[in-house]
C-alpha cells in the first residue's frame, strides 16, 4: 500500500522510524531491535539509509525482512550523495524486486569537509533530481524531507520553501519534517507553506530526546529551537539516564498529542532504534491511537 494513502486517514496514527547497522558485526542486534519495534504495529516502519550509501545493503535487507516477517509496510531511504545513476537504478530495482514501493528521497548529509558547491557536477545535485529518477523509474510513491526552520544551508527560509516546492513538482508525494521541539515552530512553517503553494501532505516528525548527547546532535544537525521548557527539563534530568529517558518520552507524547488536538493526524517518530521508547510512547497514546476523531 501507498504511504501516501495510508496517511490521508482519518485515523489518528504513528509510524516509527529505524536506521541499519554500520557493519555486519552490529547487525543481528539491530534487526532484533528493528524487529521489535516492527511487531508494535505502527502504521509503517521507514528505514534510513547509510551516508553517502554506507550501509545501503543493510537498509534492502532490514526493510525485506521487516516487510516478509512482520507484514508491515516499508518506507525506504534513499539519499542521493555520491550515487551515480547506475547506484540509483540498482537500488530502485532492488527495492521493487522485494516488493517495496515507497521511498524517502533525500539528498543526505554531505561528508565532512565537503563544500555544497561540489554537488552542482554530481549526477544528483538536489533531492528534486533524484525524485524526477525516481517517479521515472515506475509507480513508486516518494517522500521528501523538510525543515520547519530551515535547512541550515539555505540562506533563509524564502528560499527553503522554493526549493520545497520544487520537490514537490518534481513528484514528491508528501513530505516529512526534520525534527522540533516547540510545535508552534511547526504550525508557523505550515502555513508559510500554504502561502507558498505547497498543498502536499505534511507528516511532523518527532525526536524522544532520551540523553543529553542527543540534545548536542539534534541541535548540530539542524539547528531547531528549543523551548525553555525543554532546557530546563534536560538541565534537572540529563544527568539520570533513566529520568532523562522518562521525561523525553512523556515530553515526546505531550507534542504528539497536541499535534492531534490541533488537526495533525499522522505523527513520525524517530524511534533510534530503541523499542522501549517506541513501546512507551505508543503506550502512552493507546487510547487516541486507531480513532477517528
Amino acid at each position: 500500500m501507498k504511504v501516501i494513502d495510508m496517511i490521508r486517514s482519518e485515523r489518528l496514527t504513528l509510524s516509527f522510524e529505524v536506521f541499519p547497522p554500520k557493519d555486519s558485526h552490529s547487525f543481528d542486534s539491530v534487526m532484533s531491535a528493528t524487529d521489535a519495534i516492527a511487531r508494535l504495529r505502527p502504521l509503517f516502519v521507514s528505514v534510513t539509509y547509510g551516508a553517502g550509501g554506507s550501509g545501503s545493503r543493510y537498509t534492502v535487507e532490514i526493510s525485506r525482512r521487516l516487510r516478509k516477517q512482520d507484514g508491515i509496510e516499508i518506507l525506504s531511504h534513499l539519499t542521493c550523495v555520491g550515487a551515480s545513476r547506475e547506484d540509483v537504478r540498482g537500488y530502485l530495482s532492488a527495492l521493487r524486486g522485494n516488493g517495496i514501493t515507497n521511498i524517502m528521497a533525500l539528498r543526505g548529509d554531505l561528508p565532512s569537509g565537503m563544500d555544497p558547491a561540489a554537488m552542482r557536477d554530481s549526477a544528483f545535485p538536489h533531492a528534486a533530481d533524484l525524485i524526477r529518477e525516481i517517479k521515472a523509474a515506475g509507480d513508486f510513491c516518494v517522500g521528501a524531507a523538510c525543515y520547519p526552520e530551515k535547512h541550515p544551508e539555505s540562506a533563509n527560509q524564502a528560499e527553503d520553501l522554493r526549493y520545497l516546492r520544487e520537490k514537490v513538482d518534481a513528484g514528491a508525494d508528501f513530505l516529512t519534517t526534520q525534527m522540533f521541539f516547540d510545535n508552534n515552530v511547526l504550525y508557523n512553517f505550515l502555513y508559510k507553506l500554504r502561502e507558498a503553494g505547497v498543498t502536499a501532505p505534511v507528516v511532523p516528525g518527532i525526536m524522544p530526546i532520551t540523553s543529553e548527547r542527543q540534545v548536542r546532535r539534534a541541535q548540530t544537525l539542524s539547528g531547531c529551537f528549543l523551548p525553555r521548557r525543554f532546557i530546563n527539563l534536560v538541565d534537572r534530568f540529563g544527568h539520570s539516564p533513566e529520568a532523562m529517558t522518562q521525561a523525553g518520552i512523556i515530553y515526546a507524547t505531550d507534542q504528539i498529542i497536541d499535534l492531534y488536538a490541533n488537526g495533525i493526524r499522522h505523527v513520525h517518530v524517530y524511534t533510534m532504534n530503541r523499542p522501549d521508547v517506541a513501546e512507551a510512547i505508543q503506550r502512552n497514546l493507546f487510547p487516541l491511537l486507531w480513532k477517528a476523531f
